[in-house]
């Protein structure tokens, strides 16, 4: 058997495999005559199958599955003659040839790129800070209290935060449009719920009150037939209700989990829980442009073959998520390229890790481990029976150790790139609207 590496393209290779013809037809009766030893016909006893007969029944099956061993150890002993990390499964395709002694084939594969990783010091990363105060409690204490708010009627036009109870239609060119009309219809002024015209309409009306009013739909309104379009709608408030929300008390502690509804005991815990989500979010906000930078500092090749296989993992998630929401993922057709650019970052950054925790040794440390489970399991009622659940199974502890070897990376990072110190304002970095 010769090889003879062939280059096209980064990661691309081509071995040429030849396979004797005397040592696959060995191979091929070696297989029939192992099938013939348990092989049943009428006519014949188990086993006493002529061998012809077992021949012209199986040859076809037992020459490719021959074939295919053949070529499996010829590709083996090509791989490890040229010392090279296959990515993914190679594609060997028939060689036209004069030999009257071999088969030539031809097998193309993608190996692994073999990259130095490239220098940080060039690069900056901000890191966010903020320091949860008592008015951080209390802005998450109004969060709270919004989310238990309950509504009462009243006799006064309708303003931001109210509930209003509505029945509309809407109509262009003078006939009712699809999609323009509701009976009964529940929403909360200034949640963003309807368009901001039609909202500034519907402000100040008070319960028994119609009224016509002329609006222009958005030029990027996702209905094309109404995009830029004005309409005319007719509205009837039929319900105005202002919110009440839960004073801060025992009772309201105590919806919180605080048994003895002790108001200081719910801040405490509030601000515990802050604190930790704090931290939760700026080492996501620090892991993201980390690896944002080890990205940019290493722009390698990466086998399509293990783009492509992500791609496959990716949305086969996909379709198991849309099977957990109650949706008929065969009905819905799921592209691959959705997934092509998450797939090809999922890769890149996977290759560059597994460089950099071999050559900085970044593995996660037993200790380290520990001390991650300890602080996760301190959530829980039961803390000790926490560590123990996650030590019983070594599949549990192996995303631990995974999110542990993550955080030893972004360390690294750390260490030899610029790192600025940023505050950041509490709304922003927990996401929501001022």
């Amino acid at each position: 058997m010769e090889t003879t590496p062939e280059k096209t393209n980064p990661l691309e290779r081509r071995l040429d495999l030849s396979v004797a013809l005397q040592t696959l037809q060995s191979a091929v009766e070696q297989r029939l005559k192992r099938m013939g030893k348990n092989l049943k016909m009428p006519g014949f006893r188990p086993g006493k199958v002529p061998f012809a007969m077992v021949k012209q029944q199986y040859g076809a099956e037992a020459h490719h599955e021959a074939l295919n061993e053949a070529l499996e150890v010829a590709f083996g002993q090509a791989v490890m003659a040229q010392n090279l990390r296959v990515a993914g499964y190679p594609r060997i395709e028939p060689k036209p040839t004069d030999s009257t002694t071999h088969l030539e084939f031809q097998a193309v594969c993608e190996v692994y790129p073999e990259f130095t990783l490239g220098d940080l010091s060039t690069f900056t990363v901000e890191r966010p800070t903020l320091e949860v105060t008592a008015a951080e409690v209390d802005k998450t204490l109004d969060i709270l209290r919004k989310q238990r708010v309950r509504y009462a009627a009243i006799e006064r036009g309708a303003a931001k935060e109210d509930r209003v109870v509505i029945d509309f239609v809407g109509k262009k060119d003078g006939e009712p449009f699809q999609g323009g009309q509701a009976s009964d219809y529940p929403f909360v002024l200034g949640q963003g719920m309807m368009l901001p015209e039609f909202e500034a309409a519907v402000e100040g009306m008070q319960a028994g009150e119609s009224k016509t009013f002329e609006m222009t739909f958005p030029a990027d309104y996702f209905a094309k037939d109404l995009a830029g379009q004005t309409v005319q709608f007719e509205v009837t408030a039929k319900q105005v209700m202002a919110p009440i929300l839960p004073e801060i008390d025992a009772d309201f502690a105590r919806t919180l989990g605080i048994e003895d509804g002790d108001i200081a005991k719910m801040r405490a815990e509030i601000e515990s829980n802050l604190k930790r989500e704090v931290k939760k979010r700026i080492e996501a906000r620090l892991k993201e442009q980390a690896m944002d930078v080890l990205l940019a500092a290493n722009p390698i090749p990466v086998p399509n073959a293990l783009v492509e296989m992500e791609v496959q993992r990716l949305i086969e998630n996909a379709r198991q998520d849309m099977e957990q929401r109650g949706m008929k993922a065969k009905e819905f057709s799921i592209q691959p390229e959705w997934f092509a650019d998450q797939a090809r970052r999922r890769v890149t950054l996977g290759l560059i890790l597994a460089e950099l925790v071999r050559t900085e040794q970044l593995q996660a440390r037993p200790e380290q481990v520990r001390a991650m489970v300890e602080e996760a399991a301190q959530t829980y009622e039961h803390p000790e029976a926490v560590v123990g659940w996650y030590y019983a199974q070594p599949q549990r502890l192996a995303e631990v150790e995974a999110i542990a070897i993550e955080n030893n990376v972004v360390e690294w990072v750390l260490s030899k790139v610029k790192v600025t110190d940023t505050a950041i304002a509490f709304d922003e970095l927990m996401g929501q609207k001022a």
